[in-house]
Order: C-alpha cells, then sequence, then structure tokens
C-alpha cells in the first residue's frame, strides 16, 4: 500500500512546483523585459543629450561668423548694433556637462549639469536674437534652429519615456507576488529621472 502511494505523493509535488514555477517564471522574464526597456529608454535620454552636445558648438560657431561679417559690414558706421553676445556662460556649462557625462540615471551631477546647459543655450539663443535680429535670413540659422528646437522636443520625450519605462519596472518589482521573485533574483527598484520644473519645457528657440 506504501508503495502504492509513493508515485501518486510524486505526482502531486511535482504538480505543485510546476504551479509554483510557472508563475515565477513568467513574473522573472516580465523584470527581464521591463528592465531592458527601462535601459533602452535610458540610452535614448544618453542619445538626444549626444545630439545637443554636438549641435551647440554648430551654433556657435554660426553666429561667431555672422558676428564678423556684420562687423566687418558696419565697420566705420558709429550706431552698430551691440556687439557679439557672450557665449562663455553656455561654453562653461556645456564643458561641465560634458566633463559629467555618465550612464547612470541616478548620476545628481550629470542631470544638473544637462539642465544648467539647457538653461544657458535658452539664455545665449534670446541674446542672439536681441542681438542680430537679421540672423534669421541665414539659411545656415534656419536649418541649425530648426534642429536645436527639434533635439529639446526629443530630449523632453525620452526622459518621458525613461520616467513611464522605469515606472512600468519599479511597479513588477515592488508589487506582490513579483516583489518575492525579485528579492530571490536581485531585481532592484531603478532610480527615477528628476528633472527641475523649469527644465520640463523646451527652451524657446524661435527667432
Amino acid at each position: 500500500m506504501k508503495n502504492q502511494k509513493t508515485p501518486i505523493i510524486i505526482a502531486v509535488v511535482v504538480v505543485l512546483l510546476l504551479l509554483l514555477a510557472i508563475p515565477t517564471c513568467s513574473s522573472y522574464n516580465g523584470m527581464v523585459t521591463k528592465s531592458e526597456e527601462a535601459d533602452q529608454a535610458w540610452g535614448e535620454v544618453q542619445n538626444q543629450y549626444q545630439r545637443r552636445f554636438d549641435l551647440i558648438p554648430n551654433l556657435v560657431a554660426t553666429v561667431k561668423g555672422y558676428a564678423a561679417h556684420e562687423q566687418n559690414t558696419l565697420q566705420g558706421v558709429t550706431n552698430a548694433r551691440v556687439g557679439m553676445p557672450s557665449d562663455s556662460a553656455m561654453m562653461a556649462a556645456y564643458n561641465e556637462a560634458m566633463a559629467s557625462r555618465s550612464t547612470d540615471p541616478a548620476n545628481a551631477h550629470y542631470a544638473q549639469a544637462q539642465q544648467e546647459l539647457q538653461r544657458q543655450m535658452s539664455i545665449y539663443v534670446n541674446a542672439v536674437h536681441e542681438a542680430y535680429p537679421d540672423l534669421k535670413a541665414s539659411k545656415n540659422f534656419e536649418d541649425l534652429q530648426y534642429e536645436l528646437s527639434g533635439t529639446e522636443n526629443r530630449v523632453e520625450k525620452a526622459r518621458h519615456d525613461y520616467t513611464e519605462a522605469v515606472k512600468d519596472y519599479n511597479l513588477k518589482v515592488k508589487r506582490f507576488p513579483g516583489s518575492i521573485v525579485a528579492s530571490l533574483f536581485g531585481f532592484d527598484a531603478k532610480p527615477q529621472f528628476e528633472a527641475e520644473q523649469q527644465a520640463q519645457s523646451a527652451p524657446k528657440v524661435e527667432f
């Protein structure tokens, strides 16, 4: 009799293990997927930051080139326009953001440097607008202004997508019974990107 019950007990144990294993595997795979989606979203934020890095030197070079042209054109005219807006603050912010580059979204210094760069760029383009209102007639500047505006919109969207991806992942990690699986396999909550309130809107670069 005892030998007859043994296969039944084994079968019950196997069924129970399978019932536990299936949701565990599903939860584990779901966490892996959400984690990858969050990492990919942060990578897109990085891509848009790099796009901004690449465009800013072109902005400064274009404005400087126009300033030199204007200076030659208006040489000897006593009522010439104001001089070239200082780009030192923006370039200082640019260099700081470059120096603090990080692949860690929890790096507060990097986030602050990016926000300061965004702020200084807004100040700079507004100063250029006041100093050289005719610069908008330049095709090169028009194209650059369009790229800058698009970049800031892309940065904002990439940050939003990252925030949503991290929220989805963290919910999966913290909710029961996923929290048990997360604890067993070492899934930790990811840091949320926190931008200053004024950084939520792209700076105006319209001329």
